[in-house]
């Protein structure tokens, strides 16, 4: 008889490199393993929040690449960042037009930074769209995310792989990656400094809790590929997939946790 076992699924930060999560997702339902509650930061939070929508893996691809993410974006007159992030509310309205996390079909929570206490808060309840938009609130490039009275930005700041919001509520906990930095002989220039040093603190959070992670899944080399390069959709949403069919091979107790009686349903 198959596990009927609480299985949390807590998904990173890192711009367009999470389309890789929807690859994994993907292969871990295939496998007849679905999550009984997400977490997520950044890129995390957004393809948590589609999924725990009811949207397949394939569908929110397909919603990325399709949409013109760049065109509800508006200039910030203010020195707190170059973007409004806000004004990509009535995108997700389009697809999240509940705004609520109780709406979801699968339980999610999202961590943002307050940047003032310098502490991560974790949401999980109330008006969803504005705490997603916190959680991926990049600082200096979009302007702090207001939400009773607090400022909020990114959560990959201080918590880049919230399995915290699943510890204690669910038996088994996974945790996805998609930042993997591959050795570079050759730092080029002043830009790629920047980025792999941010990558790296980005990684030393989600590390120092991979041991919280009875799974821990992170396709190699994600790092090489730029925050907004949606061109690698394809590859970074492949090698997702192929990396935790690889896991799953190499851990056969995984599959003692597919339920054949859940199902995703789609919306």
């Amino acid at each position: 008889m198959k596990s009927k076992l609480k299985i949390g699924i807590a998904l990173s930060g890192g711009g367009v490199r999470g389309i890789s999560h929807l690859g994994a997702l993907k292969a871990l339902n295939e496998v007849g393993i679905f999550p009984t509650k997400l977490s997520g930061t950044s890129a995390g939070a957004i393809a948590g929040a589609m999924y725990c929508q009811g949207y397949r893996p394939e569908e929110v691809l397909k919603i990325i690449v399709e949409t013109n993410y760049f065109k509800f974006l508006r200039p910030a007159i203010s020195w707190k960042g170059i973007l409004k992030i806000e004004s990509i509310g009535d995108l997700f309205k389009l697809y999240l037009p509940h705004d609520d996390f109780a709406q979801l079909k699968v339980p999610l929570a999202v961590a943002a930074t307050d940047i003032r206490k310098g502490k991560v808060v974790y949401f999980d309840e109330g008006e969803l769209i504005r705490p997603i938009m916190a959680s991926s609130c990049i600082p200096g490039m979009f302007e702090p995310i207001l939400i009773d009275k607090k400022y909020f930005v990114d959560g990959g700041v201080l918590n880049n792989l919230p399995v915290e919001p699943l510890d204690g509520i669910c038996d088994v906990v996974i945790g996805i990656n998609c930042n993997h930095l591959p050795e570079e002989s050759n730092i080029r220039n002043m830009k790629n400094l920047i980025e792999r040093a941010v990558i790296m603190s980005m990684n030393y959070n989600v590390y120092s809790r991979k041991a919280k992670c009875d799974y821990f899944i992170e396709a190699h080399g994600l790092g090489k590929y730029g925050v907004f390069d949606i061109k690698k959709a394809s590859a970074l949403f492949q090698a997702g997939y192929d990396e935790t069919m690889k896991v799953i091979e190499e851990n056969p107790s995984m599959l003692e946790l597919a339920n054949p009686n859940a199902k995703h349903l789609s919306v």
